[in-house]
């Protein structure tokens, strides 16, 4: 379960940052970034908090509710950063996945002295100093919540997408590689938000 742990080995402003969308065929990859600017939270929410992966859509749907009231009164600053599908063709998915993490942070109403980023890489030329940690949406408080935060914002952005183009299914799939999704495909074509540069969209526009 998240705890203060990793936060508390900085000083000054942390934030937690996360992504969600780096496996899907369509849409944009998105990055969330959380700043707990006190501790005196809603207890519903600290105590659920967790890596959004081990939260039921329900779940995370609330937590993220709960997210942002939480900055309506100042105890927390969150944001969120897109990086397109066009974008992913263009720069590469890992490359792209840290454009969005750079836009969430620079986005927050607060500027963030050291960043904790899910994962084992770090990127370059990033607008604080960061450090990563392997399963950290498991670890940190800060970085569970921007996969919240993450997770949640593009599930709603794939729902809009499916009342564009609703053969595909994304509200449902949210953009992966599902029987109906593949189905949809050889019907129907790719979309502008699908990803040409993944192998299966690749091979569609090759054939």
């Amino acid at each position: 379960m998240p705890s203060w742990e990793i936060e508390d080995k900085f000083a000054g402003i942390i934030c937690g940052v996360d992504e969600a969308g780096r496996g899907p065929w369509v849409g944009p990859v998105v990055a969330g970034a959380v700043v707990f600017l006190s501790r005196d939270i809603n207890p519903e929410l600290l105590n659920g908090i967790n890596d959004s992966k081990k939260l039921s859509a329900k779940k995370r749907e609330r937590l993220y509710d709960l997210l942002l009231q939480e900055e309506k009164v100042g105890h927390i600053s969150c944001a969120v950063g897109e990086a397109s599908a066009a974008e992913i063709d263009s720069l590469n998915i890992l490359q792209a996945t840290f454009l969005a993490m750079k836009r969430a942070v620079q986005n927050l109403k607060v500027s963030p002295t050291h960043t904790l980023i899910d994962g084992n890489r770090l990127p370059a030329d990033f607008c604080c100093s960061c450090s990563c940690y392997i399963s950290g949406d498991s670890k940190s408080y800060s970085i569970a919540a921007a996969s919240i935060m993450a997770k949640v914002y593009r599930d709603n952005l794939l729902k809009k997408l499916a009342l564009e183009y609703p053969e595909y299914g994304f509200e449902k799939n949210a953009g992966y590689g599902t029987k109906e999704h593949i189905e949809a495909l050889k019907r129907y074509g790719i979309t502008p938000q699908h990803r040409k540069s993944y192998r299966p969209i690749k091979e569609i526009l090759e054939a």
